[in-house]
């Protein structure tokens, strides 16, 4: 039996180090007490949802523990709950949550990018479901303050109208993180991998709400653990390669006029934008190249089926061509 968190082989559902991320040790089953939502018992699951992309028809729940099981909870949420969406406009929509599973799993083992503590869990009838732990909760139920780049650059929907996450640049967020983190070189490599990072696994919806800052404990800001990554054009093929424009002008560059994508070209200059030194760029974009290979074999590892299988190995393909030396 492979582990539903890290894909190890494992004879219980989850292995001891994914216990320890999610659960503090507690054997707790891959399995949960009750069904997925559908016809009959859709009404309790909505009285615990809210909604959230894939093009706003996800939709999440929030649990907690209570005497070792995972149970539903309005107050005091430890983990997010998103099963498949309930939406017929999404392509390959019952392997949504092992997308993100993988997507997550591949940014932390192999790229080392801190992300939240997840897994793939099932429902009792089957059904699966993504679950990730909080990490805006703290031990004694309190919440860290925690504020998207929505928020920090005062966008909201009265202000910038439905549209306003995707309204901003990849180098506005990077702006912000200089402006606010203390540690602000660091915390913009950080950045600067997970935006390369996004483009390699073709996530298309990694807007302003998608990137956040947390105040520590000391009362310093820092990037939040990556959160909600998954190759969304799986789901939804006909959307942009990126939620939002690497810096203003980017479409204009020689490369995009030539080739009519981005490529190494432009996040150079991204780097370059936000301060960061050339070498240490280069590193960060060759290492996807340098581990296409593992990056395939955990996608063949994964709980996918066949036909989105190939569909994430062919646009990996794709993008890491893309960021090759031309």
């Amino acid at each position: 039996m492979i582990c539903k968190g890290c894909y190890k082989e494992d004879t219980d559902g989850y292995c001891l180090s994914c216990r320890k991320k999610l659960f503090d040790r507690l054997r707790i089953p891959a399995v949960l007490s009750f069904d997925a939502p559908k016809a009959d018992n859709i009404a309790s699951f909505q009285e615990h949802s809210k909604r959230l992309s894939i093009s706003g028809v996800q939709l999440k729940y929030s649990l907690r523990l209570e005497n070792k099981a995972l149970v539903f909870t309005e107050q005091s949420g430890e983990y997010i709950l998103k099963p498949i969406p309930p939406s017929n406009l999404l392509v390959a929509v019952e392997d949504a949550p092992e997308n993100e599973h993988l997507t997550m799993q591949m940014a932390e083992q192999l790229f080392g990018i801190q992300t939240a503590a997840n897994a793939l869990i099932y429902f009792k009838d089957g059904a699966p479901a993504y679950i990730t732990k909080r990490f805006d909760v703290r031990s004694d139920g309190s919440k860290y303050q925690q504020e998207d780049f929505a928020q920090i650059t005062s966008r909201t929907k009265a202000s910038h109208g439905e549209t306003f996450k995707y309204n901003g640049s990849y180098l506005e967020i990077g702006e912000a993180i200089r402006k606010f983190v203390a540690a602000a070189v660091p915390a913009l490599e950080r950045f600067f991998q997970l935006v390369v990072f996004n483009y390699i696994v073709s996530n298309g919806d990694a807007h302003l709400k998608n990137f956040s800052l947390i105040r520590s404990t000391e009362g310093e800001y820092q990037l939040t653990p990556a959160y909600d990554i998954m190759s969304t054009v799986i789901h939804t093929p006909q959307e942009s390669d990126t939620a939002l424009d690497l810096y203003p002008g980017d479409m204009d560059s020689a490369f995009y006029q030539t080739y009519g994508y981005y490529g190494r070209d432009n996040f150079l200059e991204l780097a370059a934008k936000l301060g960061l030194l050339e070498n240490r760029a280069i590193r960060m974009i060759d290492a996807f190249s340098a581990r296409r290979e593992q990056m395939e074999q955990m996608v063949q590892r994964s709980f996918l089926n066949d036909a989105t299988k190939a569909k994430y190995l062919s646009n990996l393909a794709d993008k890491i061509t893309r960021l090759d030396p031309k």
